[in-house]
Protein backbone atom coordinates (compact mmCIF):
# COMPACT_ATOMS: atom_id res chain seq x y z
CA UNK A 1 0.00 0.00 0.00
CA UNK A 2 1.27 3.47 -0.87
CA UNK A 3 1.09 5.08 2.59
CA UNK A 4 3.09 2.24 4.14
CA UNK A 5 5.71 2.55 1.38
CA UNK A 6 6.02 6.34 1.73
CA UNK A 7 6.49 6.15 5.48
CA UNK A 8 9.01 3.32 5.05
CA UNK A 9 11.02 5.36 2.51
CA UNK A 10 11.14 8.29 4.94
CA UNK A 11 12.37 5.99 7.73
CA UNK A 12 15.06 4.52 5.41
CA UNK A 13 16.27 7.99 4.39
CA UNK A 14 16.49 8.95 8.05
CA UNK A 15 18.70 5.92 8.74
CA UNK A 16 20.85 6.05 5.56
CA UNK A 17 22.79 8.91 4.06
CA UNK A 18 21.94 7.95 0.49
CA UNK A 19 20.07 5.17 -1.37
CA UNK A 20 19.45 4.55 -5.07
CA UNK A 21 16.10 4.31 -6.84
CA UNK A 22 16.80 0.76 -8.03
CA UNK A 23 17.61 -0.42 -4.51
CA UNK A 24 14.37 1.10 -3.20
CA UNK A 25 12.41 -0.40 -6.09
CA UNK A 26 13.78 -3.88 -5.36
CA UNK A 27 13.11 -3.51 -1.66
CA UNK A 28 9.45 -2.58 -2.15
CA UNK A 29 8.94 -4.73 -5.27
CA UNK A 30 7.80 -1.83 -7.44
CA UNK A 31 9.24 -0.11 -10.49
CA UNK A 32 11.85 2.71 -10.26
CA UNK A 33 9.22 4.90 -11.90
CA UNK A 34 6.94 4.34 -8.89
CA UNK A 35 9.80 5.25 -6.53
CA UNK A 36 10.34 8.54 -8.36
CA UNK A 37 6.63 9.34 -7.94
CA UNK A 38 6.91 8.47 -4.24
CA UNK A 39 9.87 10.81 -3.82
CA UNK A 40 7.83 13.60 -5.45
CA UNK A 41 5.02 12.93 -2.97
CA UNK A 42 7.44 13.11 -0.04
CA UNK A 43 8.83 16.41 -1.34
CA UNK A 44 5.30 17.78 -1.60
CA UNK A 45 4.72 16.75 2.02
CA UNK A 46 7.49 19.16 3.04
CA UNK A 47 10.48 16.82 3.39
CA UNK A 48 13.19 18.00 0.95
CA UNK A 49 14.74 15.03 -0.84
CA UNK A 50 17.84 15.65 -2.97
CA UNK A 51 18.66 13.45 -5.97
CA UNK A 52 22.20 12.92 -7.25
CA UNK A 53 23.08 11.03 -10.43
CA UNK A 54 26.06 8.91 -11.45
CA UNK A 55 28.01 6.22 -9.61
CA UNK A 56 27.11 6.26 -5.94
CA UNK A 57 24.16 8.54 -6.62
CA UNK A 58 20.66 8.26 -5.21
CA UNK A 59 18.26 10.01 -2.87
CA UNK A 60 19.02 11.66 0.43
CA UNK A 61 17.43 14.12 2.80
CA UNK A 62 19.02 17.54 2.33
CA UNK A 63 21.77 18.41 4.78
CA UNK A 64 20.89 20.50 7.83
CA UNK A 65 17.24 19.41 7.52
CA UNK A 66 15.89 17.53 10.46
CA UNK A 67 12.54 15.74 10.23
CA UNK A 68 10.61 16.34 13.39
CA UNK A 69 7.27 14.98 14.39
CA UNK A 70 5.50 18.18 13.53
CA UNK A 71 6.01 17.56 9.82
CA UNK A 72 2.59 15.87 9.94
CA UNK A 73 -0.30 17.90 11.33
CA UNK A 74 -2.87 16.40 13.70
CA UNK A 75 -5.27 16.19 10.76
CA UNK A 76 -2.64 14.48 8.56
CA UNK A 77 -1.82 11.82 11.14
CA UNK A 78 -5.48 11.25 12.01
CA UNK A 79 -6.38 10.75 8.35
CA UNK A 80 -3.49 8.30 7.77
CA UNK A 81 -4.27 6.28 10.90
CA UNK A 82 -7.98 6.30 10.10
CA UNK A 83 -7.34 4.93 6.63
CA UNK A 84 -4.94 2.22 7.80
CA UNK A 85 -7.24 1.16 10.65
CA UNK A 86 -10.17 0.83 8.24
CA UNK A 87 -8.22 -1.78 6.23
CA UNK A 88 -7.97 -4.13 9.22
CA UNK A 89 -10.44 -6.66 7.80
CA UNK A 90 -8.79 -6.99 4.38
CA UNK A 91 -5.86 -9.19 5.36
CA UNK A 92 -2.12 -8.45 5.33
CA UNK A 93 -2.26 -8.10 9.12
CA UNK A 94 1.53 -7.98 9.58
CA UNK A 95 2.03 -5.32 6.89
CA UNK A 96 -0.79 -3.26 8.36
CA UNK A 97 0.63 -3.55 11.88
CA UNK A 98 4.05 -2.38 10.64
CA UNK A 99 2.53 0.57 8.80
CA UNK A 100 0.49 1.61 11.84
CA UNK A 101 3.54 1.33 14.11
CA UNK A 102 5.63 3.51 11.79
CA UNK A 103 2.96 6.20 11.50
CA UNK A 104 2.35 6.20 15.25
CA UNK A 105 6.07 6.87 15.78
CA UNK A 106 5.44 10.33 14.32
CA UNK A 107 2.76 11.12 16.92
CA UNK A 108 4.08 13.61 19.51
CA UNK A 109 3.16 12.75 23.10
CA UNK A 110 1.41 16.08 23.62
CA UNK A 111 -0.94 15.40 20.66
CA UNK A 112 -1.50 11.66 21.16
CA UNK A 113 -4.92 11.94 22.85
CA UNK A 114 -6.24 14.45 20.32
CA UNK A 115 -5.07 12.30 17.39
CA UNK A 116 -6.53 9.14 18.94
CA UNK A 117 -9.87 10.91 19.41
CA UNK A 118 -9.98 12.10 15.78
CA UNK A 119 -8.86 8.70 14.47
CA UNK A 120 -11.72 6.97 16.31
CA UNK A 121 -14.33 9.35 14.88
CA UNK A 122 -14.68 7.11 11.81
CA UNK A 123 -14.56 3.34 11.66
CA UNK A 124 -15.08 1.41 8.44
CA UNK A 125 -15.77 -2.32 8.80
CA UNK A 126 -15.33 -4.05 5.43
CA UNK A 127 -16.13 -7.51 6.78
CA UNK A 128 -19.51 -9.15 6.18
CA UNK A 129 -21.75 -10.93 8.68
CA UNK A 130 -22.73 -13.54 6.11
CA UNK A 131 -22.32 -14.20 2.42
CA UNK A 132 -19.94 -15.91 0.00
CA UNK A 133 -17.32 -17.66 2.14
CA UNK A 134 -14.77 -17.49 -0.70
CA UNK A 135 -14.56 -13.67 -0.77
CA UNK A 136 -12.04 -13.22 2.05
CA UNK A 137 -9.51 -15.89 0.89
CA UNK A 138 -9.96 -14.68 -2.70
CA UNK A 139 -9.11 -11.13 -1.60
CA UNK A 140 -5.84 -12.37 -0.11
CA UNK A 141 -4.93 -14.30 -3.26
CA UNK A 142 -5.68 -11.31 -5.47
CA UNK A 143 -3.66 -8.98 -3.23
CA UNK A 144 -0.69 -11.34 -3.54
CA UNK A 145 -1.11 -11.41 -7.33
CA UNK A 146 -1.28 -7.61 -7.45
CA UNK A 147 1.85 -7.27 -5.36
CA UNK A 148 3.88 -9.82 -7.33
CA UNK A 149 2.42 -9.19 -10.84
CA UNK A 150 1.30 -12.82 -11.12
CA UNK A 151 -1.42 -14.21 -13.33
CA UNK A 152 -4.70 -15.52 -11.92
CA UNK A 153 -6.93 -18.24 -13.35
CA UNK A 154 -10.54 -18.99 -12.43
CA UNK A 155 -13.97 -20.04 -13.68
CA UNK A 156 -16.38 -17.13 -14.14
CA UNK A 157 -20.18 -17.30 -14.25
CA UNK A 158 -22.08 -14.59 -16.11
CA UNK A 159 -25.46 -13.31 -14.93
CA UNK A 160 -27.18 -16.22 -16.71
CA UNK A 161 -24.98 -18.81 -14.99
CA UNK A 162 -22.82 -19.65 -18.01
CA UNK A 163 -19.28 -20.54 -16.92
CA UNK A 164 -16.07 -19.80 -18.79
CA UNK A 165 -12.42 -20.39 -17.88
CA UNK A 166 -10.37 -17.19 -17.61
CA UNK A 167 -6.71 -16.28 -17.18
CA UNK A 168 -6.13 -12.65 -16.23
CA UNK A 169 -3.61 -10.00 -15.27
CA UNK A 170 -4.99 -8.33 -12.10
CA UNK A 171 -4.68 -4.53 -11.77
CA UNK A 172 -7.08 -3.24 -9.13
CA UNK A 173 -9.46 -4.38 -6.39
CA UNK A 174 -12.70 -2.40 -6.26
CA UNK A 175 -15.34 -2.23 -3.51
CA UNK A 176 -18.59 -0.90 -5.00
CA UNK A 177 -22.01 -0.97 -3.30
CA UNK A 178 -20.77 -3.58 -0.77
CA UNK A 179 -19.58 -5.88 -3.59
CA UNK A 180 -15.97 -6.72 -4.42
CA UNK A 181 -14.69 -6.59 -8.01
CA UNK A 182 -11.30 -7.05 -9.64
CA UNK A 183 -10.29 -5.04 -12.70
CA UNK A 184 -8.16 -7.30 -14.87
CA UNK A 185 -6.81 -7.73 -18.36
CA UNK A 186 -8.50 -10.88 -19.66
CA UNK A 187 -6.14 -12.98 -21.79
CA UNK A 188 -9.09 -14.77 -23.46
CA UNK A 189 -10.96 -11.57 -24.39
CA UNK A 190 -7.79 -9.54 -25.05
CA UNK A 191 -9.26 -6.58 -23.17
CA UNK A 192 -9.83 -5.16 -19.69
CA UNK A 193 -12.77 -6.61 -17.77
CA UNK A 194 -14.32 -6.00 -14.35
CA UNK A 195 -14.96 -9.34 -12.60
CA UNK A 196 -17.32 -9.67 -9.65
CA UNK A 197 -15.68 -11.82 -6.96
CA UNK A 198 -18.94 -13.56 -5.97
CA UNK A 199 -19.13 -15.01 -9.52
CA UNK A 200 -15.59 -16.40 -9.38
CA UNK A 201 -14.86 -20.04 -8.50
CA UNK A 202 -11.69 -22.15 -8.46
CA UNK A 203 -9.41 -19.11 -8.16
CA UNK A 204 -5.74 -20.07 -8.59
CA UNK A 205 -2.58 -18.00 -8.22
CA UNK A 206 -0.24 -18.82 -11.12
CA UNK A 207 3.55 -18.95 -10.94
CA UNK A 208 3.81 -17.06 -14.22
CA UNK A 209 4.29 -13.31 -13.92
CA UNK A 210 3.39 -10.53 -16.34
CA UNK A 211 4.71 -7.12 -17.32
CA UNK A 212 2.03 -4.53 -16.44
CA UNK A 213 0.52 -2.85 -19.46
CA UNK A 214 -1.03 0.61 -19.77
CA UNK A 215 -3.83 0.41 -17.24
CA UNK A 216 -7.46 1.23 -18.02
CA UNK A 217 -9.47 2.22 -14.98
CA UNK A 218 -12.94 0.64 -14.77
CA UNK A 219 -16.00 2.76 -15.52
CA UNK A 220 -17.83 2.73 -12.20
CA UNK A 221 -20.15 5.71 -12.44
CA UNK A 222 -23.06 5.97 -14.85
CA UNK A 223 -25.13 8.90 -13.51
CA UNK A 224 -26.41 10.13 -16.87
CA UNK A 225 -27.32 6.66 -18.12
CA UNK A 226 -29.02 5.69 -14.85
CA UNK A 227 -30.96 8.94 -14.71
CA UNK A 228 -32.30 8.40 -18.24
CA UNK A 229 -33.37 4.83 -17.37
CA UNK A 230 -34.86 5.66 -14.00
CA UNK A 231 -38.52 6.35 -13.31
CA UNK A 232 -40.42 7.12 -10.11
CA UNK A 233 -42.99 4.70 -8.78
CA UNK A 234 -45.32 4.99 -5.79
CA UNK A 235 -45.07 2.27 -3.17
CA UNK A 236 -46.94 1.87 0.10
CA UNK A 237 -44.79 0.44 2.85
CA UNK A 238 -45.20 -0.56 6.48
CA UNK A 239 -43.06 1.44 8.86
CA UNK A 240 -41.20 -1.75 9.86
CA UNK A 241 -39.32 -1.75 6.53
CA UNK A 242 -38.62 1.98 6.43
CA UNK A 243 -34.95 1.47 7.30
CA UNK A 244 -34.45 -0.84 4.31
CA UNK A 245 -36.27 1.49 1.92
CA UNK A 246 -34.08 4.39 3.04
CA UNK A 247 -31.10 2.54 1.53
CA UNK A 248 -32.51 3.49 -1.89
CA UNK A 249 -34.10 6.92 -1.41
CA UNK A 250 -34.32 9.85 1.04
CA UNK A 251 -36.80 10.56 3.80
CA UNK A 252 -38.04 13.59 1.84
CA UNK A 253 -39.66 11.08 -0.52
CA UNK A 254 -41.79 9.66 2.30
CA UNK A 255 -45.36 10.77 3.06
CA UNK A 256 -47.27 9.40 6.11
CA UNK A 257 -50.30 7.28 5.24
CA UNK A 258 -52.04 6.67 8.52
CA UNK A 259 -50.17 5.64 11.66
CA UNK A 260 -48.49 2.48 10.33
CA UNK A 261 -47.69 3.18 6.68
CA UNK A 262 -45.91 5.53 4.28
CA UNK A 263 -46.36 6.41 0.64
CA UNK A 264 -42.93 6.59 -0.99
CA UNK A 265 -41.80 8.09 -4.30
CA UNK A 266 -39.34 5.32 -5.08
CA UNK A 267 -36.61 5.51 -7.82
CA UNK A 268 -36.98 2.48 -10.06
CA UNK A 269 -35.48 0.88 -13.19
CA UNK A 270 -37.51 -1.84 -14.91
CA UNK A 271 -35.17 -4.80 -14.56
CA UNK A 272 -34.91 -7.97 -12.45
CA UNK A 273 -32.60 -6.34 -9.92
CA UNK A 274 -35.07 -3.57 -9.05
CA UNK A 275 -38.11 -5.86 -8.99
CA UNK A 276 -36.21 -8.08 -6.56
CA UNK A 277 -35.56 -5.04 -4.35
CA UNK A 278 -39.33 -4.54 -4.03
CA UNK A 279 -39.83 -8.25 -3.35
CA UNK A 280 -37.20 -8.09 -0.59
CA UNK A 281 -39.67 -6.06 1.50
CA UNK A 282 -42.18 -8.91 1.34
CA UNK A 283 -45.80 -8.22 2.20
CA UNK A 284 -44.78 -4.93 3.84
CA UNK A 285 -44.51 -3.24 0.44
CA UNK A 286 -47.16 -2.69 -2.25
CA UNK A 287 -46.60 -1.02 -5.62
CA UNK A 288 -49.47 1.38 -6.33
CA UNK A 289 -48.33 3.22 -9.46
CA UNK A 290 -47.76 3.06 -12.40
CA UNK A 291 -50.30 0.36 -13.38
CA UNK A 292 -47.98 -1.60 -15.72
CA UNK A 293 -45.34 -2.09 -13.01
CA UNK A 294 -48.02 -3.13 -10.54
CA UNK A 295 -49.27 -5.68 -13.10
CA UNK A 296 -45.73 -6.97 -13.64
CA UNK A 297 -45.37 -7.41 -9.87
CA UNK A 298 -48.59 -9.43 -9.83
CA UNK A 299 -47.37 -11.61 -12.71
CA UNK A 300 -44.11 -12.36 -10.97
CA UNK A 301 -45.90 -13.13 -7.69
CA UNK A 302 -48.19 -15.58 -9.53
CA UNK A 303 -45.14 -17.30 -11.03
CA UNK A 304 -43.62 -17.66 -7.57
CA UNK A 305 -46.91 -18.99 -6.16
CA UNK A 306 -47.09 -21.53 -8.98
CA UNK A 307 -43.73 -22.97 -7.92
CA UNK A 308 -45.13 -23.78 -4.49
CA UNK A 309 -48.50 -25.02 -5.78
CA UNK A 310 -46.93 -28.22 -7.13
Amino acid sequence: MKVDRLVSIIMILLDKERIGAQELAEKFEVSPRTIYRDIDSINLAGIPIRSTSGVGGGFEIMENYKVDRKVFSTTDLSAILMGLSSLSNMGHGEELANALAKVKSFVPADRAKDIELKTNQLYVDLSTCMGNKNIKPYLKLIQTALKENRLLSFDYADRHGNKTARTVEPYQLVLKNSHWYCQCYCCERQDFRLFKLSRITSLQLQEKTFIPREYQKPQLEFPDILESMQTTIIIRIHRSVMDGVLDYCTYEQFEPDGEEHYLVKFPFIENDYNYNILFSFGDKCECLEPPHIREEMKRRIQNIAALYAK
